[in-house]
């Protein structure tokens, strides 16, 4: 498997590494959005969250838990981003959650700014996805 996230997980690409547990580390990004910005990932290969085993996802959002508070000092907020399969955006298909320093002057913006339009959805078509949700 050509994987960078599993290349790094196994110290055969080398990161600044912040924290590193049983199941996940956390690393600075090397092409980051913002100063700061902190990557953390399962060192097993798993494409989506929902691939991952309990442990090991409890160990990855624990990491993340740990961190943020230190990156939010950083600017005084942070943006959490997991792209959670191709269609979503995920670039590399290994889990990884971002975790991006935000200031006011960013040139980012709320996640509405990444779809061109807000989707009209009726009241019939909103009872059925909360019906397969709720499931």
């Amino acid at each position: 498997m050509d994987c960078i996230f599993c290349k790094i997980s196994k110290g055969e690409i080398p990161a600044k590494r912040i924290i590193e547990t049983e199941h996940s580390i956390a690393f600075l990004d090397a092409f980051p959005l913002t100063k700061g910005h902190t990557i953390v990932i399962p060192k097993n290969h798993h494409e989506k969250v929902q691939d991952m085993s309990q442990d090991e996802n409890s160990d990855l959002f624990s990491s993340v838990h740990k961190l943020i508070s230190k990156v939010d000092k950083l600017t005084g907020a942070t943006l959490v981003a997991i792209h959670n399969g191709k269609d979503a955006g995920q670039e590399i298909p290994h889990v990884h959650v971002h975790l991006v320093p935000r200031s006011e002057n960013d040139s980012g913006g709320p996640i509405h700014r990444l779809f061109n339009s807000t989707l009209d959805v009726s009241d019939s078509e909103l009872n059925e996805i909360y019906k397969k949700l709720a499931e």
